[in-house]
């Protein structure tokens, strides 16, 4: 099969890497890929967003799967212009993908299924919004209504910090369209995790969970990133849990889409928070998570390739999944100055050695190529992954890959997987 996988970050390099080893791939090619990706795939210089390019690549090249990496894109109607040409996409339709584009219709889809969520509600007026935070207090969670590259939630632990978040997507447009509406949602305490599932608009199979690490500093202190580390399994979410959330938060999901007549195919991504009166949906995403996807592709034992081909098709329930039992912790290195202003340019070394440490793999996410060199393009720039038959031995493992790695700028956690290991 001739393969086009769409995307440039870690989440990318780590499908490339998995697609890769399939018996049915004859060619891969990312847009635009990077340094990584290029170890193993054949990049092409067009972009996420580029979606008539992507399509008129497609045809050129007789692709027959198109795999979306990022959620812009079928945001923007990747899935419906590929089915246009006649090609394969497994990734939702534009109408589907608003479980991830628009918070208040994921919420509206919660509300008719019955799946478990925070009590919500929506504004596009900022006086009824401070009004209501006045009535309701606070700690209580802002979020803009759509896409904002991960920056559009705000956990307001005061009144303060809640008006100030409204006012500044409400009327300072901070988020731009994307926060011209805002949901204000209760506050849940709990821990977080992520369950995955494949998707074939009726049917659903567990792609597994992992836990992601947000701020970026040990001990979950500083602000929030995309995203510094992730462990697969998570200590407090086994595969019964697993499995039993997808009957409570994926299948109705999935049926009440149909339903709509917007049926889903793809990767469901569902951000539940373990609450002490049960798991409830944080929100709804509509692709692979990132960093957890390095941490737990490396734990797949079936083919890639062709559990995606068989979401597209319809067949599911005859392509089970298997997952290795052991353990995957994954370390994001980032640039100094993430999530601010960071540095770039900076030479990377030291691949081959961090290779040769059993059981690890490192994967580009915001790196350029130079000449013979890699330097620093992007504020996450590698994450390192490995994976060990317990949870210390994967931390071993993975962190000494990180040391392998020779560049000044970097930054990162040194506590990835000890917050799982907490009782």
């Amino acid at each position: 099969m001739r393969v086009l996988l769409v995307g440039s970050g870690g989440r990318e390099h780590a499908l490339a890497w998995a697609l890769s080893s399939s018996p049915l791939l004859t060619r891969l090619f990312v847009a635009p890929g990077n340094p990584g990706t290029a170890t193993v795939a054949e990049n092409v210089p067009i972009g996420v967003l580029d979606i008539a390019a992507l399509v008129s690549f497609a045809r050129e090249q007789a692709i027959d799967l198109v795999i979306p990496g990022p959620e812009a894109p079928l945001v923007a109607g990747l899935a419906d212009a590929m089915a246009q040409a006649g090609i394969r996409c497994c990734g939702p339709t534009a109408a589907a993908a608003r479980l991830e584009g628009s918070k208040s219709f994921a919420k509206e889809i919660c509300d008719a299924a019955g799946i478990p969520t925070a009590r919500w509600e929506f504004f596009t007026d900022s006086a009824a919004a401070l009004e209501f935070i006045a009535r309701r207090g606070a700690p209580i969670v802002i979020k803009a209504d759509g896409l904002a590259a991960g920056k559009g939630v705000v956990v307001a632990e005061t009144e303060a910090e809640a008006e100030a978040a409204v006012r500044s997507m409400l009327d300072d447009g901070v988020h731009g369209t994307a926060g011209a509406s805002i949901l204000i949602e209760e506050c849940l305490r709990g821990e977080e995790v992520s369950l995955f599932a494949l998707c074939d608009g009726t049917g659903a199979v567990l792609l597994g969970a992992a836990q992601d690490h947000k701020r970026i500093g040990d001990g979950d202190r500083g602000p929030n990133t995309g995203g510094m580390g992730a462990v697969s399994p998570p200590a407090r979410f086994g595969l019964d849990a697993q499995q039993a959330a997808l009957d409570v938060f994926v299948r109705p999901a999935l049926a009440d889409m149909a339903r709509r007549g917007t049926p889903f195919t793809g990767i469901l991504f569902a951000g539940l928070m373990l609450t002490d009166d049960g798991p409830k949906l944080i929100e709804y995403n509509v692709r692979l998570g990132d960093p957890e996807t390095q941490a737990l592709l490396p734990r797949l034992r079936s083919d890639l390739l062709a559990l995606l081909l068989a979401a597209c098709d319809g067949g599911l329930a005859e392509c089970p999944v298997e997952l290795s039992d052991v353990v995957s912790v994954a370390v994001v290195m980032a640039a100094r100055g993430y999530p601010g202003t960071y540095a770039t340019g900076g030479d990377i070394r030291g691949f081959a050695q961090a290779a040769e440490v059993p059981h690890v793999a490192v994967f580009h996410a915001g790196t350029a190529q130079q000449g013979d060199s890699v330097i620093a393009a992007g504020g996450r720039v590698l994450t390192v992954c490995a994976t060990g038959p317990d949870l210390a031995a994967a931390r071993a493992s993975a962190y000494e890959g990180v040391h392998a790695i020779v560049w000044e700028d970097a930054v990162f956690r040194t506590d990835i997987g000890l917050k799982s290991a907490t009782p």
